[in-house]
C-alpha cells in the first residue's frame, strides 16, 4: 500500500445471510482528504463505515487501513476513531465525565500523530478532555449532564470524544445530524482543520451542501455498489442540464431573451409567481446558461440571483441513483 493511502479497499463485499450489504467495493482514500458517501437508504454507507472502524469483518475482498489489513473485527485499529449510528454515551454523566471515561477506557491509546509530547497522567488527559470539548463549542455545557443534551449536541461530544485519540482516521455518520446553523459551521471548521493536519475523514450526509462544501471526493453507493467516485467537480459538471433559478430587475424583457436564446427552454417566467414576481426558471447546460447571462448584460439588465434549481451535486445523486431521494443510511 502506498505510503499517503490511509484506506484501500479492493472488491470489498459484506453479505449479512442472503442479504448482499456492499458489492465489490473499492475505495481509496489518502491522507488529508475529506471523502463523503453517499447513497439512498439501505444503499450500504453505514455498513462500510462499520468496516472500517472494525465493527465488522468483509465477507470477501480486502481492506486496508493505515497499513493494517482488518482482519477480525473488535477494537478499532490503532489511529482510527469515529462513530456510526450516533455515538455511544453515558446519559447519566456530564459531558467531561463522558469523555474521561472513556479516555480511561481506552488507556490513553491515540493515533500517535503527535507521539507522547503532551506527558501522561489525569492532569493531562483532563486537559485534553477540555481542550476538545472547547474545540466542539461544548465548553460552557461541559458539566453539564448528557440527558438533557439535543441530538445535535450530542453528535458534537462524540467528535470530541474521537479528538482525543488524535486520529489518523476520522468516520463519521452524519456528523451534522441535527446541528444548527453555528453547530454545523463549528463543526465543519474542525473537520477542515483535521484535514489540514492529514486527517483523512470517510463521512456519511445526505447533505449535498454539505458534502460539496467539505469533500474533496465522493463515492456514491447504489444498492451497495459503487455507481461514481472521484473529485466533486468531476461529478458536478457530469449533472448534465439543469433548471436555473434567475431573478432579475425587468423579469418579462429577460424572459423574451431567454426564448430566444439557443440551448436555453423556459421553464417559468416573469411575474407568473406571486412569491418571486422577478424570478424565472431556466433550463439548458452551463454553455447556454452562460450565453443568456451574456445577453441580458448587454440587455442592460441586472442579475440578482442565478443558481441552480437543484444543485449540481444532488442532480448527479438523483440521476444515478434512479431518482431515489431519500437520505441513505
Amino acid at each position: 500500500m502506498e505510503t499517503s493511502a490511509v484506506v484501500r479497499a479492493r472488491q470489498v463485499s459484506k453479505s449479512f445471510g442472503e442479504i448482499v450489504a456492499l458489492d465489490a467495493v473499492d475505495l481509496d482514500v489518502p491522507a488529508g482528504q475529506v471523502h463523503g458517501l453517499i447513497g439512498p437508504n439501505g444503499a450500504g454507507k453505514t455498513t462500510l463505515l462499520g468496516l472500517l472502524l472494525g465493527l465488522a469483518r468483509v465477507s470477501s475482498g480486502s481492506l486496508e487501513v493505515l497499513g493494517a489489513d482488518l482482519g477480525m473485527p473488535g477494537v478499532p485499529p490503532a489511529g482510527v476513531a469515529g462513530f456510526v449510528d450516533g455515538p455511544g454515551l453515558y446519559p447519566s454523566l456530564t459531558a467531561r465525565q463522558n469523555l474521561a471515561a472513556l479516555a480511561a477506557l481506552r488507556g490513553g491509546r491515540r493515533g500517535g500523530r503527535r507521539g507522547d509530547r503532551r506527558g501522561s497522567g489525569r492532569h493531562t488527559t483532563d486537559a485534553r478532555v477540555t481542550a476538545a470539548l472547547d474545540e466542539v463549542g461544548l465548553g460552557e455545557v461541559a458539566d453539564d449532564r448528557l440527558r438533557g443534551f439535543s441530538l445535535g449536541m450530542r453528535q458534537r461530544l462524540g467528535l470530541a470524544a474521537a479528538l482525543l485519540t488524535e486520529p489518523r482516521l476520522l468516520v463519521l455518520d452524519e456528523p451534522s445530524n441535527g446541528l444548527d446553523p453555528a453547530g454545523t459551521r463549528q463543526v465543519h471548521r474542525v473537520l477542515t482543520r483535521l484535514a489540514d493536519t492529514g486527517v483523512a475523514i470517510v463521512m456519511s450526509s445526505h447533505r449535498m451542501d454539505e458534502l460539496a462544501a467539505l469533500c474533496d471526493e465522493v463515492t456514491i453507493l447504489h444498492t451497495g455498489r459503487v455507481v461514481f467516485s472521484g473529485p466533486v467537480g468531476k461529478l458536478a459538471a457530469e449533472s448534465g442540464d439543469l433548471d436555473y433559478r434567475v431573478v432579475t430587475s425587468r423579469p418579462d424583457e429577460a424572459a423574451r431573451i431567454a426564448a430566444a436564446t439557443n440551448g436555453v427552454r423556459l421553464v417559468t417566467g416573469g411575474a407568473r409567481s406571486a412569491a418571486a414576481p422577478d424570478a424565472l426558471t431556466v433550463h439548458g447546460p452551463v454553455a447556454a446558461i452562460d450565453d443568456l447571462v451574456g445577453s441580458l448584460v448587454r440587455g442592460g439588465i441586472a442579475i440578482r440571483e442565478l443558481g441552480p434549481v437543484v444543485p449540481p451535486l444532488e442532480a448527479a445523486f438523483l440521476a444515478l441513483t434512479d431518482g431515489t431521494e431519500e437520505g441513505a443510511r
